[in-house]
């Protein structure tokens, strides 16, 4: 080790000793910083281990004060805890509209006398072009060419804009479209676990690849020991700015495995089981970290998938410490032998390669096991993915008419009108998807086929997918069954499902069967999958083939059929379902290296559409005129209807009055534009065709459209519409029943404020900025529940919305609101974190009340937010003040 020392001197902690760990590479001893502070590295979660470290590098470079280190290893209230990822990650829903924002922002700058460049990116960023792509055409070969087609014939604007960012801001790379979804490319192919910099002495320097990311499920990468969470696209920009994310001193929940998975179930049984318990348990904000006798039988795409569903259990993020396991994946997934050396000395050498004889020392702020020997075969649904459902008792989910005529001879209640082998959370997991061929394959052995209104479809994560379902010699069962290859993107996870097949079309229409889908997703929220399609279950891979043969959730898949076979045979699931012992001989098999580094060649190159595409090069976005798709957005500068300079909102109208588990596709949705709906008749309105349209999440850079759809969702049930359930609420005080967008404009008029009103968990689901910009934009200056998601409440703080929280034993029911009321909100000058805030009910003849709530502002930076207006009017501000002091102190 060198006896190095570098050159800035921390008060309190002493001067930083720089160890090497590699020809070259230094490290700045974690062991010794947590002794300066009297703390033994070894009890402190992983977690905090890595927060640690990038503190370290906060601190030596300047950036910060000894107080940051402080605040990682002695957490007192109401201290921040500084956060600067090595780099973010985006998919083109969300990352549209961040370059979206950054070329506002250079727009921005330039008016106010600023150079373009004064707007610049600090840290690198990937985004992975994975959203756009819809299943319009499935169950034929040719279904990846037509829908690759339609998608860049939709999406040519919204791809130019990204063509742009590549060449105006340093360090931002595209991922073309037809690469696979961000989290599994993330997990196979970027994440380097350790990364190299260079010091603030010139030195190189390593340090753990840290990652925040503008999609939820960003934590999956967890499972490779890398520290990230999802963020959304407004805190994505500030961070890409150079500014650090705030945070609280995490609270660290771990999380002990034992025991092994029993035969006939899969990783995707434990990860709905975790989901259900950590649900009811209260993880919302904390970091979940894994260790046990557990996960040494759980491969690396195993504990993907348990990472990657941290949101919908309601962590923050969820972590497996560095391992042989990780070691042995980077390894398989191809990454060289000189990274991996560096990951294991890194990792020993700091204290954060785990050793399962250490777990006792740590010290968790809570603890709680699970056996995996308990799992057991189930779904999660039919409208959430904590609903876990054991397998036998799925038809009784539903409340389901009786099948008339001949029972599975045409769709009835419970039919499957879409099987999607889809999702980074099971197709990054081979296990899972071999497991899924080989159903496949053994139905096809006994003849099995799938009913004429099921539409199947494979839409893999990366490209490596069919390749080992090929070399395990199962792609052609799955396509003969009908789950061709579809796209290399997210598709019906997030609702781009395309239209059902006619026969299920019908069934709807003509029947109105209670219809179902089943997919190997880690979504199924009310309306989310498809509109019409009022079940969606989470299922893994294998069963998803099991019920689109069945073409049916009504049936018990225990005790019942399948399927019968051409000689009259009943076909049982046991009679598909592999053993262990095949599974892990088909991974052993077909899946190496060589696949992996064959799939993400040229992995920034494109094909031959997207390198046509236009390459606009300046330092400025020129905002294309007359374009439907790019707009300037309107929320740059500082908003006019910000916090009052006497500190009051008064005379606030209650715009929704919402119940629990409000998820950010009620009130953003991303599918298809509904023809009669107030976006698709101001489309229309510009002369487009219905076909033209597209979908809210491809619409992201137009707020015309966005505002349009925001509480859009067709599932919504806003208690003042009187039961309708939609984007309709009553406009007061006249009482008239209007669409949301409508309401709010006429209240706009009025120049009345408007206020959202909720129960708990409200803005769980994606990382959806839109669902706080929309929300901004329809003139919601406040949200008031019980309890908030963690990135909805940071979205809706970085638009200038505040979240207020309800006090322990009252809500809507308690107060009797209706919607008739005037709210005020008093003392909204000069809030600090968790400040109160005075709420005044004023009803129609004359009585009020008041009640006190907290702000949900949790760090002085966001305090700042608010009062500016956002994030984006703070940067602004920012800018010029930093300006103005370069004018005064050119030196």
């Amino acid at each position: 080790m060198s006896d190095r020392t570098a050159t800035r001197p921390r008060p309190g902690h002493g001067p930083v000793r720089c160890d090497e760990v590699a020809p070259g590479v230094l490290v700045y001893p974690l062991r010794d910083l947590a002794a300066a502070a009297g703390v033994e590295l070894d009890t402190l979660p992983y977690t905090v281990r890595l927060l640690l470290e990038n503190a370290a590098h906060l601190v030596a470079a300047g950036t910060a004060g000894p107080e940051v280190l402080d605040a990682v290893l002695r957490p007192a209230d109401g201290a921040d805890v500084a956060f600067h990822p090595a780099r973010v990650v985006l998919q083109d829903f969300s990352g549209v509209p961040v370059a979206l924002d950054l070329a506002a922002l250079r727009a921005a700058a330039v008016r106010h006398g600023l150079p373009a460049d004064a707007v610049g990116t600090a840290i690198p960023a990937d985004l992975v072009v994975d959203h756009s792509v819809r299943v319009d055409e499935a169950g034929t070969k040719d279904a990846l060419r037509v829908n690759m087609r339609l998608e860049f014939s939709r999406n040519r604007e919204r791809y130019a804009l990204l063509r742009w960012a590549e060449q105006a801001f340093d360090g931002f790379r595209v991922v073309p479209p037809g690469n696979g979804i961000v989290h599994q490319v993330n997990l196979e192919r970027l994440a380097q676990v350790v990364v190299r910099t260079e010091g603030p002495d010139g030195h190189l320097l390593a340090r753990p690849d840290t990652v925040l990311g503008t999609d939820s499920h960003t934590p999956m990468v967890g499972a490779l020991g890398v520290l990230g969470w999802g963020v959304g696209g407004i805190e994505a920009t500030s961070v890409l700015l150079g500014e650090p994310v705030l945070l609280a001193a995490p609270r660290v929940v771990g999380v002990r495995l034992t025991g092994s998975l029993p035969p006939g179930t899969t990783t995707t049984d434990l990860v709905l089981t975790l989901t259900e318990r950590l649900r009811r348990h209260g993880v919302v904000g904390a970091f979940v970290e894994f260790f046990g006798e557990g996960c040494a039988g759980l491969s690396v795409p195993d504990r993907a998938t348990l990472a990657n569903m941290a949101p919908d259990y309601g962590a923050t993020t969820a972590l497996f410490p560095v391992d042989a396991e990780t070691l042995a994946f980077l390894r398989i997934t191809g990454r060289s032998e000189q990274q991996i050396e560096l990951v294991e000395r890194y990792c020993r050498a700091q204290g954060l390669y785990r050793e399962p004889a250490s777990d006792a020392r740590v010290r968790y702020a809570e603890v709680l096991t699970l056996d995996l020997g308990e799992v057991e075969a189930c779904v999660a649904g039919p409208g959430r993915p904590d609903q876990r459902v054991a397998l036998h008792a799925v038809p009784r989910s539903l409340d389901l008419r009786p099948a008339a005529g001949d029972h599975g001879a045409r769709p009835a209640d419970g039919a499957v009108f879409i099987a999607a082998l889809t999702s980074c959370t099971n197709t990054s997991n081979p296990g899972s998807m071999l497991t899924a061929g080989l159903v496949a394959r053994r139905a096809v052995e006994y003849g099995l086929t799938v009913p004429s209104w099921v539409k199947t479809s494979l839409a893999p994560g990366s490209r490596t997918v069919p390749a080992y379902l090929d070399r395990a010699g199962v792609l052609p069962a799955l396509e003969e069954l009908g789950f061709h290859v579809v796209a290399f993107g997210c598709t019906t996870c997030h609702g781009m499902s395309g239209n059902l097949l006619p026969e299920a079309s019908r069934a709807l229409a003509e029947d109105g069967v209670l219809g179902a889908a089943v997919l190997s997703g880690n979504r199924n929220f009310e309306g989310r999958i498809h509109p019409h399609v009022k079940a969606a279950y989470l299922a893994s891979p294998g069963l998803v083939v099991a019920y689109a043969l069945a073409g049916t959730v009504a049936r018990d898949l225990t005790t019942e059929p399948v399927g019968v076979a051409p000689d009259g045979r009943e076909v049982f699931l046991r009679d598909l379902w592999p053993t262990p012992e095949e599974v892990a001989e088909a991974v052993r098999t077909a899946v190496g290296a060589e696949l992996y580094d064959t799939a993400y060649a040229g992995l920034y190159e494109g094909g031959a559409s997207w390198r046509a595409l236009d390459t606009p090069r300046s330092d400025r976005y020129d905002w294309p005129a007359g374009s439907d798709y790019i707009l300037e957005p309107p929320y740059l500068d500082a908003a006019s209807d910000g916090p009052a300079a006497d500190g009051d909102l008064t005379g606030g109208r209650i715009l929704a009055l919402l119940g629990d588990a409000v998820s950010t596709d009620h009130i953003s949705p991303v599918g298809a534009i509904p023809r009669d709906s107030d976006a698709g008749r101001f489309l229309s309105g510009l002369g487009l065709a219905e076909g033209e349209f597209n979908s809210f999440g491809a619409r992201r850079g137009n707020h015309h459209v966005m505002v349009r759809g925001t509480f859009g969702n067709v599932r919504l049930r806003n208690a003042l519409a009187g039961g309708k359930e939609g984007p309709w609420t009553r406009l007061q005080p006249t009482g008239e029943l209007l669409s949301i967008h409508g309401a709010a404009e006429s209240y706009r008029a009025a120049g009345v404020p408007l206020v959202v009103v909720a129960g708990a968990e409200y803005g769980c689901g994606s990382a959806r900025d839109w669902a706080a910009k929309g929300t901004a934009l329809l003139g919601v200056r406040a949200v008031l529940a019980k309890s908030f998601e963690r990135i909805h409440r940071s979205n809706l703080v970085g638009m200038g919305v505040l979240p207020l929280l309800f006090p322990a034993g009252l809500d809507a029911a308690a107060l009797g609101l209706d919607g008739t009321e005037e709210l005020d909100l008093l003392g909204l000058a000069g809030l600090g974190p968790r400040g109160t805030v005075t709420v005044r009910v004023r009803r129609p003849g004359g009585a009020e009340r008041t009640f006190e709530v907290v702000a949900a502002l949790e760090t002085g930076r966001e305090c700042a937010y608010f009062a500016a207006g956002g994030v984006l009017p703070y940067t602004v501000a920012r800018l010029r003040r930093e300006a103005r002091h370069a004018v005064a102190d050119p030196a």
